[in-house]
This record gives C-alpha cells, sequence and structure tokens, in this order.
C-alpha cells in the first residue's frame, strides 16, 4: 500500500527547502565578505609595503645630501602619502686630530620618519627609526 501524504507532510517539505535555502544564502554572504575582507587586507598591506620602502629612502637621504641638523621636516611625498622627519641630537663628543691641528665634532643624533596615509578607519602611518652619526671637522 501507498503511503498517503497529507497537508501537514506538505508543509513540512517546504520548511525543509527553506530552511535550507536560508543557511545557503547565510553561506554565501558569508563567503562574500570573506573574499572582500581579504582583498582588502591585500590593499592595505600592499600600501604598508610601499609606505616602508618610502620611509627606507628617505632614510637612507638623512645626511646624505646636507648636513644632518636639528628640527623636523614635513612635506607631502604623492600618491597620497606624507612624510615627517624628526632629527634630535642625543650627544656630541670633541676629538682632536692626530696632526693636532685641528678638532673634529661628532654628534650623534636620534632619527624618525613617518610615512602616513589615509586609510578606511582613520589616517595610518609607519614610522622608522635610527641613529645617525654627523660630523664636522674645523681648525683651532
Amino acid at each position: 500500500m501507498a503511503a498517503e501524504r497529507t497537508a501537514q507532510d506538505s508543509g513540512f517539505t517546504l520548511l525543509e527547502v527553506v530552511v535550507a535555502l536560508v543557511i545557503t544564502a547565510l553561506a554565501i554572504v558569508g563567503l562574500f565578505q570573506a573574499a572582500s575582507g581579504g582583498l582588502l587586507a591585500v590593499s592595505t598591506a600592499g600600501r604598508v609595503e610601499e609606505a616602508i620602502q618610502r620611509a627606507q629612502s628617505h632614510l637612507a637621504a638623512v645626511g646624505r645630501s646636507a648636513a644632518l641638523i636639528q628640527g623636523e621636516f614635513t612635506d607631502d611625498d604623492g600618491g597620497g602619502y606624507h612624510w615627517r622627519l624628526r632629527a634630535r641630537p642625543i650627544g656630541t663628543r670633541q676629538v682632536a686630530a692626530p696632526d693636532g691641528n685641528a678638532t673634529a665634532s661628532a654628534t650623534l643624533f636620534d632619527v624618525e620618519v613617518a610615512i602616513s596615509w589615509p586609510g578606511r578607519s582613520g589616517e595610518r602611518s609607519v614610522v622608522l627609526k635610527t641613529m645617525r652619526l654627523s660630523a664636522t671637522t674645523g681648525g683651532e
């Protein structure tokens, strides 16, 4: 004998289908959120990497073309990036030259370069710090 279907049995099957569709929709939404989060992370990592390269470039140039001086300097770096360079002396030593006719002055500077850019949740920045020695010579 074949089992007879009642109206209640049909409704229960429809309810199962609706629940399955809701679960599938939630899973798809979760996948899209994960994918968009991954893309955002890749974009952020690229911006951070570029900021680090820019900061390293600024640090490499400190004291190379001109004497290192105390102060804070800022400027636009292009591409939405801004840089800030801060140099402050930590200590100075006077050293006599071997011939006794001249003295040399060596100053150790604390140097900090910050690169900042606007992000989705406010301003982001990368800060690199180092110390640089600046030497000057002069006659007595």
